[in-house]
């Protein structure tokens, strides 16, 4: 794959997420949405961070090369994205169902990820990263994510925010 090619994948893919992006945010229990958005935001980027610092992923073809080391639409746009509908699809789940509905999501982001990693360079994996790494941490990611939006919610009296 050409890198012009590489880079029209990675826009037309988030201009697609941009688009849904809003359909997940606003919707009743705006508050909780916003919170998901920013937890899956800032955890995401830091651990990309650290990743990208410790020399285990680096992102050849990413938008503002020049601000950011991490790959600004997936921890931005299309990560949030995934978990805010995660989020929505379990808000009454119990745990075990929680954890099945996480393959839905996960399993399709580890396939993209791999072919990229394989066959692009919008993603390369370094000093014995692979697949099964990329699958354990967003198990953990979203699971924690998912967490965080439980525990505000038994804080907030086991209620879903209204506006």
């Amino acid at each position: 794959m050409s890198k012009k090619q590489e880079q029209s994948f990675l826009f037309i893919i988030t201009v697609i997420s941009i688009v849904f992006l809003p359909f997940a945010i606003i919707k009743r229990s705006f508050k909780d949405w916003i919170i998901v958005y920013l937890v899956s935001v800032i955890g995401n980027s830091f651990i990309d961070r650290y990743l990208v610092s410790k020399g285990y992923l680096s992102y050849n073809v990413r938008p503002f090369k020049r601000l950011f080391s991490i790959h600004f639409p997936f921890d931005f746009i299309h990560y949030p994205l995934m978990l805010l509908y995660y989020n929505q699809w379990t808000l009454h789940s119990k745990l075990f169902s929680s954890i099945l509905k996480l393959f839905p999501f996960i399993i399709p982001l580890i396939i993209v990820e791999t072919w990229a990693a394989k066959k692009t360079h919008l993603i390369t994996w370094k000093k014995g990263w692979n697949w099964y790494h990329s699958f354990i941490s967003l198990v953990i990611k979203f699971l924690l994510c998912r967490s965080i939006i439980a525990t505000i919610r038994v804080m907030n009296n086991g209620s879903i925010s209204v506006k």
